[in-house]
């Protein structure tokens, strides 16, 4: 899904991958990749609603690695 976005277009699927990918970079160690993909996510909900939970979740797991 990462590797050929279009796929996805605009389906919450594709985004969701992108923070399933920061959070096992982090887990694996790679604090770096890990901050960037969780930015990437981000940047891809700038706009949604502050209240869905997995941008919370997101968002609070972001904090935790800076």
């Amino acid at each position: 899904m990462l590797a050929h976005p279009g796929l996805v277009g605009g389906d919450p699927v594709g985004a969701a991958a992108r923070r399933q990918l920061a959070r096992a970079l982090d887990l694996a160690g790679n604090k770096a990749k890990a901050t960037s993909a969780y930015q990437d996510f981000l940047a891809l909900w700038a706009d949604a609603d502050l209240n869905v939970p997995i941008l919370k979740k997101a968002k609070l797991d972001y904090a935790k690695l800076r």
